[in-house]
């Protein structure tokens, strides 16, 4: 039986997924970032699916979404939503310090993955912590600041901003854009999937990266499947196959 624990650490809302035979032995953690206007419980189908392959599961509260509005939805906080992206980053060491002294982490092994915005967080992760060992990637883009850049098109008003201060703010993505320091997957594990007709997040950006790393030694277990006419959606078949991943890495 999967045994599902509401919890904060340190002040950061997140639900913990286990089999409850296994819940006081130290175990693989894998970390499961929802999306943008989600929430950690509407996740819930890909953490149990890892869970049951015998790992402990955590799926934190992003910044301004579920537990942790602020003023109403989190559609309000749109301008926000790199510091949202920043703000998982930050606290990611915290929940891991808090599991590796509560629990242990067999083998210190760590995974990462996450959906759309949690896909993003995904791929921000792998460029900052050597310490995660695996990751799948599910419609995010490990291309922050050209994405960043597209979607700035689409929010009214933009144009009258300074541009100056567009481009300090694009700038400081750097330290998060896998496009930019991709020899920082150094060899590890990565999946990533994709719906071709993805109109959220567009597809060809994370094929085109998967292209330009593949035959580089750093990128050797990298691996990209997508679905054809794809949208922006994660199919139960891709939630299983994510899950197959991390029990194939971790074996």
């Amino acid at each position: 039986m999967i045994t599902v624990i509401s919890k904060k650490i340190k002040n950061i809302p997140v639900l913990e997924l286990v089999q409850s035979e296994k819940s006081d032995l130290a175990l693989p953690l894998v970390f499961f970032y929802h999306g943008w206007t989600s929430c950690k419980e509407q996740v819930l189908t890909q953490g149990y699916e890892i869970a049951k392959k015998g790992f402990r599961v955590i799926l934190p509260e992003a910044l301004y979404h579920g537990e942790r509005q602020v003023d109403g939805p989190a559609e309000k906080h749109k301008l926000e939503f790199w510091e949202i992206v920043a703000n998982s980053v930050r606290e990611f060491p915290v929940i891991i310090k808090e599991y590796k002294n509560k629990f242990g982490i067999k083998d210190d092994k760590v995974g990462v993955s996450g959906l759309s915005m949690g896909g993003i967080t995904t791929c921000a992760l792998l460029c900052v912590y050597p310490q995660i060992s695996a990751a799948v990637c599910l419609m995010g883009s490990p291309r922050p600041v050209a994405f960043a850049r597209e979607l700035l098109q689409r929010i009214p008003g933009v144009q009258d901003a300074d541009p100056e201060y567009v481009e300090k703010q694009l700038e400081q993505l750097k330290i998060i854009d896998l496009s930019e320091n991709p020899q920082r997957i150094a060899g590890r594990p990565v999946h990533f999937w994709h719906g071709t007709a993805d109109k959220m997040v567009p597809y060809l950006p994370t094929k085109e990266f998967y292209d330009e790393i593949a035959a580089h030694s750093y990128a050797e277990n990298v691996t990209f499947t997508s679905t054809r006419g794809g949208i922006h959606k994660v199919p139960y078949t891709i939630t299983v196959e994510m899950a197959n991943k991390f029990a194939e890495y971790f074996a």
